[in-house]
């Protein structure tokens, strides 16, 4: 992202990266920001940042069994694209385990933890919030789901637990296996 960021803006790589990390603070992603203070195409932003090498991320079998054994629907939404998702689910060995795979362009680029971004995804898949949960790895992105009914987990070790997060883990499969 701050070699994208330097290329295009013509700016050092302080700049980028200091530029890339107040987008991601203040907009919830690098690319909101590149979108609202540059006017930016996110098209080619994600084709560049998103073409990466996963050959070194491991398949997990355990929480492919944990997550197939889920009740109900199971989707995805991410601030990454859909294709991308899609590679790191085969990556993982996770391919196949998801009913839909929402990426930022189904939310019209709208990022996580804009509320009106969530409203857009959980409109085109059909979801009832009150009947639903989230799991994500950063606490901000859960805030609008709790407010409109879903339960919220966040996973990710030791960061503080705020009021709008119903479950804390850092161990996803363990957690989900006991659900099921």
């Amino acid at each position: 992202m701050t070699a994208w960021v330097m290329k295009t803006l013509n700016v050092s790589q302080d700049h980028a990266n200091h530029l890339r990390q107040k987008y991601w603070e203040t907009y919830g992603t690098t690319l909101a920001g590149l979108m609202r203070e540059h006017d930016m195409d996110p098209v080619p932003y994600l084709d560049d940042v998103h073409d990466i090498d996963f050959t070194a991320l491991p398949t997990d079998p355990e929480l492919a069994a944990a997550i197939a054994a889920l009740p109900g629907r199971r989707i995805i939404y991410t601030n990454a694209c859909e294709p991308y998702a899609r590679r790191v689910l085969a990556a993982r060995g996770l391919s196949g385990l998801f009913d839909a795979v929402y990426g930022v362009e189904h939310a019209d680029f709208l990022p996580k933890p804009e509320r009106a971004a969530f409203e857009r995804i959980f409109a085109r898949d059909g979801l009832d919030p009150t009947a639903a949960a989230m799991f994500e790895d950063d606490p901000r992105n859960l805030a609008a789901p709790h407010a409109m009914g879903l339960r919220t987990v966040l996973v990710a070790p030791d960061l503080h637990v705020a009021d709008h997060i119903h479950h804390h883990t850092d161990d996803l499969t363990a957690f989900l296996t006991q659900l099921t």
